[in-house]
């Protein structure tokens, strides 16, 4: 199977196919281009698919990513980067194994095909030419000889009439035998020529058209082969990243199989739990018990009602002021006192813990210039040893402006964790929600339940619970003698009271004690005609019966 044998008459249908194989393998690089550019756009989209749904640094998203969940997506989120990396692979890949180079192979093999195109059309022209002289030296020989057949035939018609001399009749014999040799040698050229046309023609048909076809042949099944070969290059591409993308996929499932339900739902425990106990039974409120005391009284204006308010079920006694509603001032106050006692307990040793971090880095700062002024002291001429004193006289005072912190900080955690149940017990604190959504009945019913923080906390014993509600009760109708004080105590920390029923204290102050701590945390002093309530942690007590308000 050879073209120059069996298309040795098909010069032009031969320039027009290898013309259309050029053809097709370029639209095979622009098709593999094409798909480059969307592989890079593709790994582009993805690449920003993956960044939008990052979580923001410092933000409330950060804090969400602690679930299993939400720690899976963001699993997902990385893998996607990944895979869109294999794509950008691809692209790279296809781009430089197969765009380039197929692009680099069509540059040579025009340049191939226009130099046997050129030999052909040139062995073409010299065949034409060959053919050309052979026709002309044909024609002449075809003229001479009927040339020689006139000047014979005249010859003989002069030579047959008795009226012509001799002369002429000789005259037209050598223009005859002119002719003749004129013919003769026209038909030797034309013979010389034609044997030479054979012979070019020959050689054109059987030696120089077969192997220019032969060599296009070749051309053409290399440029099949090459783009055979980029076919599989186009499909190994893909097949190569195949692991690296299955890997991509098995960590998404992994991720996914790591999601823990149970661990979630303990996390959002942890994370809203208030530390409150739920709200016991409220007991029941007999008023009639007043009335009956003023009917017997026989008296409608009582000497102690006279000038009294009117009866307030919704008020606080006087015996009890614990604070219902916080005061939002704005600002959280430092102490975290805003907050439900577990979530103040998570925020006050995540301070102590930042606290601690920070000393350490001051202490080993500390270390680090202590170790430096002594390398000074040894070697003088490396630098000035009273250089860093200032440094370091400041990296104390830092240490201790932060140790006072710690310790502010650790007192308020000990005074949460003193008054919290354990954290696997089953008693569970409520949250300030409830006073929230049951404003009247905690005003009303659970005032004596509350302390100054906003916890709900159980009295001793039934007895106490029903004794401090009915002295509550009466301290509505009746004028009572300000409380004596059963002690004094001394301020150990400043603490600012911004909630209702509290009272500020400056370190270092003397008060009096007319109420002692009931075992949720708090005493009540007074200071002139000041009452109110501070953390027992805060202040140091001393009990003597004997101490009398000034």
């Amino acid at each position: 199977m050879s073209w120059g044998i069996e298309l040795w008459d098909q010069f032009d249908n031969l320039e027009k196919h290898t013309q259309w194989g050029i053809d097709i393998l370029e639209k095979y690089i622009k098709f593999v281009k094409e798909r480059t550019e969307i592989e890079l756009s593709y790994a582009k989209q993805l690449r920003n698919l993956a960044k939008k749904y990052q979580p923001k640094k410092n933000s409330k998203e950060e804090e969400e990513y602690r679930y299993t969940a939400c720690k899976a997506f963001l699993s997902t989120l990385n893998e996607m980067n990944d895979y869109a990396g294999q794509h950008e692979v691809i692209s790279e890949n296809m781009t430089s194994h197969i765009t380039v180079e197929l692009a680099r192979y069509v540059q040579e093999l025009k340049q191939e095909r226009k130099s046997y195109f050129h030999d052909g059309r040139k062995a073409q022209q010299h065949i034409e030419i060959c053919w050309k002289q052979l026709e002309s030296s044909k024609r002449r020989f075809e003229r001479d000889c009927k040339e020689a057949d006139r000047a014979q035939q005249y010859f003989e018609k002069m030579d047959a009439d008795i009226n012509v001399t001799k002369a002429d009749v000789e005259k037209a014999r050598q223009q005859a035998q002119v002719r003749h040799q004129m013919a003769e040698d026209s038909r030797a050229d034309y013979s010389s020529i034609l044997q030479k046309f054979n012979h070019e023609q020959h050689e054109y048909y059987h030696t120089h058209i077969p192997n220019i076809f032969q060599k296009i042949q070749e051309m053409e099944e290399r440029r099949i082969l090459r783009i055979g070969e980029s076919m599989k290059t186009y499909a190994e591409v893909d097949r190569q990243v195949i692991p690296i993308i299955g890997k991509c996929l098995d960590e998404i499932v992994k991720a996914a199989e790591s999601i823990d339900q149970k661990n979630d739902s303990q996390l959002v425990i942890e994370a809203y739990k208030s530390g409150f106990e739920p709200p016991g039974d409220i007991e029941f409120e007999d008023y009639t018990q007043p009335m009956k005391r003023t009917v017997s009284d026989n008296s409608l204006s009582n000497s102690r009602g006279e000038g009294k308010p009117e009866l307030k079920f919704g008020g606080k006694s006087k015996g009890k002021l614990w604070p219902f509603i916080k005061k939002n001032k704005g600002a959280a106050p430092e102490d975290f006192s805003n907050l439900p006692p577990e979530q103040r307990r998570k925020k006050l040793q995540q301070k102590v813990d930042e606290l601690n971090k920070e000393i350490q880095k001051e202490m080993d700062q500390r270390d680090a210039i202590t170790k430096m002024k002594d390398v000074y002291l040894k070697n003088p001429q490396m630098g000035d040893p009273a250089s860093l004193d200032h440094k370091l006289t400041e990296v104390s005072q830092n240490i201790e402006k932060l140790r006072l912190e710690a310790q502010k900080f650790e007192a308020w955690l000990a005074e949460v964790e003193g008054r919290l149940p354990a954290r696997g017990d089953q008693a569970r604190r409520q949250s300030g929600m409830y006073e929230a959504q049951n404003p009247t009945t905690v005003n009303n019913c659970a005032q004596d339940r509350e302390s100054p923080d906003g916890s709900y906390t159980e009295e001793q014993s039934q007895e106490s619970e029903v004794k401090v509600l009915a002295t509550d009760f009466d301290d509505e109708f009746d004028d009572e003698e300000p409380l004596p004080a059963i002690g004094t105590c001394k301020a150990l920390y400043t603490f600012e009271g911004q909630n209702e029923g509290t009272i500020s204290v400056v370190e270092g102050e003397t008060l009096y004690v007319i109420e002692e701590d009931k075992g949720d945390g708090w005493t009540r002093i007074r200071r002139n005609e000041e009452e109110g309530y501070v953390p027992t942690s805060y202040v140091e007590v001393y009990l003597d019966k004997n101490a009398k308000d000034s």
